[in-house]
């Protein structure tokens, strides 16, 4: 008589594993389904009210004597966002007009400009701040959170915000003169 010896049945993983990995991989799913309807989405668009976020700011740039801002802070005022990089050869082109603006505004009260420095590091976006002597609120978009909150597209990209916190305007690109950022700066003022 022969015996016949049958090898052991693997059936592959555990259940536990088997029910992690599809855990997994179903959570990744959701993600990329998320990050592509915001994607979608595309940027904030005028008549959005704007979440509150605070932004901190780099040494020297301190508002009402805080490191940081929060845009409930600035209810009331006029708020012109400007997300910039020191590599970005197009914010070279309006740094001079928006600092102009700037300087133009602030003596009013009623006009606030802040400058979110997107994907750079600090020592480059100090020398891009000194080189082109901006004054205006500047700092760092740390992990890139306040750029996602506006699903920017790149930079330079400038939001108007009216004193109501709602998005009233959008230039992507950069503006082309002063005329332009005063124009959208008087609408909201008149309002």
């Amino acid at each position: 008589m022969t015996e016949t010896m049958e090898a052991p049945v693997r059936r592959g993983a555990p259940l536990w594993a088997q029910i992690v990995i599809w855990m997994v991989l179903l959570a990744l799913l959701a993600l990329v389904g998320v990050t592509l309807n915001k994607r979608k989405q595309g940027t904030v668009q005028p008549g959005d009210v704007i979440p509150d976020f605070t932004l901190p700011l780099f040494d020297g740039y301190q508002y009402d004597g805080k490191s940081e801002v929060k845009l409930s802070d600035l209810r009331g005022k006029v708020v012109v966002l400007n997300f910039w990089a020191s590599w970005c050869k197009p914010c070279e082109q309006e740094a001079a007009e928006l600092q102009e603006a700037w300087e133009f505004y602030e003596p009013t009260g009623e006009v606030i400009f802040l400058g979110a420095d997107y994907v750079d590091t600090e020592p480059e976006a100090r020398v891009y701040l000194q080189k082109y002597g901006i004054t205006f609120l500047n700092g760092p978009d740390m992990g890139t959170r306040i750029s996602q909150l506006f699903r920017i597209k790149g930079v330079p990209e400038t939001y108007f915000i009216d004193k109501t916190g709602v998005m009233r305007y959008v230039q992507v690109g950069p503006f082309s003169s002063l005329a332009q950022i005063q124009q959208q700066i008087d609408i909201l003022l008149a309002e």
